[in-house]
């Protein structure tokens, strides 16, 4: 996505302007050291390239971007749970408008804060008052974290991931490195080397993972280095030919030049008292 070509309607910085895509006002950041751009539609980062680097995110050039839908591609937040543990499945957050928070910015970079709050729509999916935060950090590397609220009396039970599209040149040249020594594949626990490279589906929840994940990209001739916190897992996903071709939102080849490596919380696990809150972080570098 070349963010700078994006039409401008409102100015709040130096380095940063609100846009519009489509149905969607996104906040663009235009920085000596990076562009970046997030949707206030699901607080979804739709691009990340540091000066003089490829783009980083990956986004599908199908994706349904009127603001009624999930994005495809970016980095959905799936928040306050993970898959289809409930319904709708990956959360509400990222298909909720979100408000600008707060901008701050200086010569090494911006940061991006983005809120969502309780309303009688989401209560009546989730008997929840919460706090959700996203903040977008934008240097020479990408910071993005999730940062869970309990607002209310009772304690709530939270899970959720940043679903992490990454842009690769070739997925069939692609390995992922550092990810333990076992993942859940359909239900089933698996012994794993930590590597996994890719010739067919893959949809695994890493469970044993390194904080961080090297993503090796030859076509691009870069490593990925993706460091994650306040997770228990990392996702990792390609959905190959035959899901990527049923999919509306995705061109027939998109699996090819994409992969998922995703910070998770992925059984819902993190029980916040009154008042607690808990971050979920990941922090992407092009080497």
């Amino acid at each position: 996505m070349d963010v700078k070509q994006l039409p401008t309607t409102a100015v709040l910085s130096d380095y940063v302007t609100i846009c519009e895509l489509d149905g969607i006002k996104v906040v663009r950041v235009i920085h000596p050291k990076a562009t970046a751009a997030i949707s206030l539609f699901g607080a979804h980062v739709l691009s990340f390239q540091p000066s003089g680097k490829k783009e980083t995110i990956w986004m599908s050039e199908k994706a349904d971007l009127s603001g009624t839908k999930a994005i495809r591609g970016g980095i959905p937040v799936c928040w306050p749970w993970f898959g289809k543990a409930a319904e709708p499945s990956h959360g509400f957050a990222r298909s909720s408008e979100w408000a600008l928070n707060e901008h701050r910015e200086n010569e090494e970079g911006v940061i991006i804060s983005l809120t969502l709050t309780d309303t009688a729509e989401t209560r009546a999916i989730w008997p929840h008052a919460f706090r959700a935060e996203l903040l977008m950090e934008v240097t020479d590397t990408l910071k993005v974290s999730l940062i869970s609220t309990n607002t209310g009396d009772a304690p709530m039970q939270i899970g959720g991931a940043l679903h992490t599209y990454l842009n690769i040149g070739d997925v069939t040249e692609t390995t992922v490195s550092q990810l333990g020594n076992e993942y859940i594949e359909g239900g089933i626990r698996k012994p794993s080397s930590g590597n996994t490279g890719f010739d067919q589906e893959v949809d695994r929840i890493y469970t044993h993972a390194n904080e961080t994940v090297m993503v090796e990209d030859p076509r691009f001739q870069r490593r990925l280095a993706v460091t994650n916190q306040g997770n228990n897992a990392v996702v990792v996903w390609n959905p190959w030919k035959a899901l990527s071709a049923s999919m509306g939102d995705m061109a027939d080849d998109s699996y090819e030049t994409m992969v998922c490596v995703e910070s998770a919380v992925y059984d819902r696990s993190v029980k916040l008292e009154a008042g607690e809150n808990h971050t979920l972080s990941t922090l992407i570098s092009s080497q």
